[in-house]
C-alpha cells in the first residue's frame, strides 16, 4: 500500500460523515465552553494570569479539556502484573468526569492484545526469570552511572558482543532507551551539509533525531520506492540548496515495520537504490527484530537482505526481548564513532544489569544456544497466530491494515465515537486493547492495533476474534465485504 497520512483509503461518503461527526463534537464542546466561561466555572489551571504569555496553544487546552478528557478511560489504564498472553487492569471510575480516577480495588483479567509482548518472554518464570534474579543478586539493580563513565559492566559489553553476532554486523552500541537511541544518535551521524531522505510513516523518535541533526531532510511517500528513487535523483542532480554543492552524505531512513500501519519495509528495493546512488540506509528494526524472519533475525531475513548491506541497523529489546534499551549495529569504525559523539551514552544512565540479563538469556533461547527448540518453536507460533488472527477479521469484513506475518494487527473505526465504544465494548468483554486517534494518527484514520503473542493459544484467538466480531456488528465496523474463503 502507497498511502500517506493525508490519503486515507476510504470513501467519500464516509469521509464527509467522519467530519460532520468531529463537527458535532466541537460544536458542542464549544459551546459547553462558553456557557462555562459565562458562569465562571473554567478550570483555573487553563486561565492565563494577567500580564503573562500563555503556556500552551488555545486549541490544544480546548482538545484535551472537552475532547480528550472525557474519553481518557479509553486510555492509560493501570495494570499490575506481567503484561503475558493476560493481563490484569485494576478497575476504576471517575464521577462527573472529574480530573481524578477512583479505584474500586478490584482487578479485571483480560486477554492482552496490546502488549509488544511478541515471544512471549514476559512471564514471570523460566529461564529468564532464574538468570535475571541470580543476576540482581551479583551486580545489583542498577549501576547509577551513564555508558561513558562508570556504567558498563562486562553484561553491558556482552549484550553489545551478542547483538552484534546475532545480526552478523562488526559491532554494537546498547542504549538505556529506544526513543532517544534514534533522537541522540542520528545528529552523532549526520549534520549540517548532509541530505536525510526520510519515509513520511516513521516513528517520532527518527523525526527527532532528524530536526536536531541540522541536516536537511526530505520526506517520500510512505513505502513507495519509485517516489524515492525520484527524490534521490533530484537531490543528486540539484545539490545543496543556493551553493548546488553535493551532499556531503545522503541517508535514507526506514522502519522494518511500522508500528501504526502494521505494514513491513519495502527493504530489498531500497537496498538496491542505495547502491545504486551510493547513499547510507538507517533501518528502525524496533518491531521487527525478533519478530520476522525464520530465526528472528529482521525484516533483513525477511526480505533476503544482507545485514552487511545496512550501514545502520538500529533496534530495541523492548519488544520481542521483554527488556529495555535501544541499540545500534554497524562496522566497528561507525560504532566507535557513535560511542564517541552521541550524547545518549553521555548524559543518560546505562541499562539496568537484571535487564542485560534479560536480553541475554532470551537471545539465546531464540537462538538455540540454550540446547532446546523454545525459540524456534516460539518463532513459528507468533507467524501462525498473527497471519491466522488477521486472515479471520478479513474473512469477516473488517477493514484490516498491514502485511502478512506482521504482528501489528491495525483494524479501522474511522470514526470519533468507535473509538471509545470499541475500547469500552473490548474492555467490558475482557480484551485489553488499544485505540488509536488524532493526533496519534490522521484525524480521518482512526484504529485500533492488536499486537499478536507467541504466548497466546487458537484458542484464545478464537474467542477474541468471536468478541471483536460481535462488536463489529454492533458498532458497524465492517466496512468491506465478508471473504467466506
Amino acid at each position: 500500500m502507497n498511502r500517506s497520512r493525508e490519503d486515507p483509503d476510504i470513501s467519500r461518503i464516509h469521509i464527509i460523515l467522519i467530519y460532520v461527526a468531529y463537527g458535532i463534537i466541537i460544536l458542542f464542546s464549544y459551546l459547553a465552553e462558553f456557557f462555562d466561561i459565562l458562569t465562571g466555572r473554567q478550570s483555573s489551571q487553563f486561565k492565563t494570569k494577567k500580564g503573562y504569555t500563555p503556556l500552551f496553544k488555545a486549541w490544544d487546552s480546548f482538545y484535551t479539556r472537552r475532547m480528550f478528557w472525557r474519553i481518557r478511560d479509553c486510555w492509560n489504564r493501570p495494570v499490575t502484573g506481567v503484561p503475558g498472553a493476560y493481563i490484569k487492569v485494576k478497575e476504576r471510575y471517575s464521577e462527573d468526569h472529574g480530573d481524578t480516577f477512583k479505584y474500586t480495588g478490584k482487578e479485571k483479567e483480560c486477554l492482552n492484545l496490546g502488549s509488544y509482548n511478541y515471544l512471549a518472554f514476559s512471564d514471570n518464570e523460566g529461564p529468564c526469570l532464574n538468570d535475571v534474579q541470580d543476576c540482581i543478586k551479583k551486580f545489583g539493580i542498577s549501576t547509577t552511572s551513564t555508558m561513558s563513565d562508570i556504567g558498563t559492566t562486562k553484561l553491558h559489553r556482552a549484550v553489545e558482543l551478542k547483538t552484534a553476532q546475532f545480526l552478523n554486523k562488526e559491532d554494537c552500541i546498547i542504549f538505556d532507551m529506544g526513543y532517544h537511541t534514534n533522537a541522540s544518535s542520528i545528529p552523532s551521524i549526520v549534520g549540517k551539509g548532509c541530505l536525510i531522505i526520510s519515509d513520511s510513516l516513521n516513528h517520532a523518535s527518527l523525526v527527532a533525531g532528524c530536526r536536531t541533526s541540522g541536516a536537511k531532510v526530505v520526506v517520500f511517500p510512505h513505502n513507495d520506492v519509485v517516489a524515492l528513487e525520484k527524490v534521490i535523483r533530484d537531490a543528486i542532480a540539484k545539490g545543496q540548496p543556493r551553493t548546488h554543492r553535493p551532499w556531503k552524505k545522503i541517508l535514507i531512513i526506514v522502519e522494518g515495520i511500522y508500528s501504526m500501519e502494521g505494514e513491513i519495509c519495502k527493504l530489498k528495493e531500497i537496498v538496491e537504490l542505495k547502491k545504486k546512488y551510493k547513499c547510507y540506509i538507517w533501518v528502525d528494526e524496533a518491531h521487527s527484530i525478533g519478530a520476522l524472519g525464520v530465526t528472528g533475525r529482521g525484516v533483513c531475513e525477511h526480505t533476503g537482505v544482507d545485514t552487511k548491506d545496512i550501514e545502520l541497523l538500529m533496534g530495541t529489546f523492548t519488544k520481542s526481548f521483554a527488556a529495555v534499551g535501544g541499540y545500534i549495529t554497524g562496522t566497528k569504525e561507525v560504532i566507535d564513532h557513535i560511542r564517541r559523539n552521541s550524547f545518549g551514552p553521555l548524559y543518560s544512565p546505562s541499562m539496568p544489569p537484571g535487564c542485560c540479563q534479560q536480553i541475554l538469556t532470551s537471545m539465546s533461547i531464540i537462538m538455540g544456544e540454550d540446547g532446546t527448540d523454545i525459540g524456534k518453536k516460539k518463532l513459528k507460533q507468533l507467524k501462525d497466530n498473527s497471519n491466522y488472527f488477521r486472515k479471520e477479521l478479513i474473512k469477516r469484513g473488517f477493514k484490516i491494515y498491514g502485511d502478512n506475518d506482521s504482528p501489528i494487527i491495525p483494524l479501522m473505526l474511522y470514526y470519533p465515537a468507535k473509538i471509545t465504544c470499541f475500547s469500552r465494548e473490548a474492555f467490558e468483554r475482557g480484551i485489553a486493547v488499544v485505540v488509536v486517534g488524532y493526533p496519534a494518527t490522521p484525524l480521518l484514520m482512526s484504529r485500533t492495533r492488536f499486537c499478536i503473542s507467541a504466548g497466546h493459544t487458537k484458542e484464545d484467538l478464537d474467542w477474541a476474534i468471536k468478541q471483536i466480531d460481535e462488536i463489529g456488528d454492533r458498532l458497524l465496523l465492517k466496512y468491506e465485504k465478508p471473504h467466506p474463503k
